[in-house]
């Protein structure tokens, strides 16, 4: 959401690198296909998101680790230090507990965004329900629902909860269509 927020305000387009459709099981392939990016990353101005980086920048040092990816890591880390475009480049993860030290200190600024509060949650569930009608919300059970859940989770199962009201035809978003959404939120993310 922070990069289409940049790239919106930037008035830049935004191109999310799918890190499954880049990395390969052939050696050396996957180096050729970060050359692509970075070189459209050079010829194409806009706002460039490696999403789930973790997938290509983990730790070097890991005992577990494969050589080739290694080399991609090595590949990307002179990628990102080649050359100054006038692009913006964002890399997010979930995890940056795997990424290899040397990848934060290739970027500019590192923002964390910790599990949003009751407060926000509650928050971001006004934001993305205002423009549809809502019903009187038993917000402690909401709470609890929306408890270890991403802004991003969460604005989903608002937006779910909205979708699924106006597609059964009832007339207001209730508590339980919403507590319904946010389970499932929870469910997805422990598969």
């Amino acid at each position: 959401m922070s990069a289409k927020a940049l790239a919106g305000e930037l008035r830049l387009p935004l191109f999310i690198i799918r890190l499954d459709g880049v990395i390969t099981k052939f050696m050396g392939e996957t180096a050729a296909k970060l050359r692509l990016v970075f070189d459209a990353l050079i010829e194409t101005r806009g706002v460039y998101l490696f999403d789930e980086v973790d997938a290509l920048g983990g730790e070097r040092a890991r005992s577990n680790d494969v050589g080739e990816i290694r080399r991609v890591l090595n590949s990307f880390l002179q990628f990102l230090e080649q050359d100054e475009p006038e692009s913006l480049l964002i890399a997010a993860t979930n995890h940056p507990e795997l990424l290899d030290q040397a990848m934060f200190r290739r970027f500019d600024a590192v923002i964390e965004y910790p599990l949003p509060s009751p407060e926000l949650a509650r928050s971001v569930i006004r934001n993305r329900l205002a423009n549809v009608p809502v019903g009187r919300l038993a917000w402690k059970t909401v709470d609890e629902a929306a408890a270890g859940l991403s802004h991003a989770e969460i604005t989903l199962a608002a937006e779910r909860a909205a979708k699924d009201t106006i597609l059964v035809g009832n007339e207001r978003v209730t508590t339980g269509v919403l507590i319904e959404a946010l389970n499932e939120r929870h469910a997805r993310g422990h598969r």
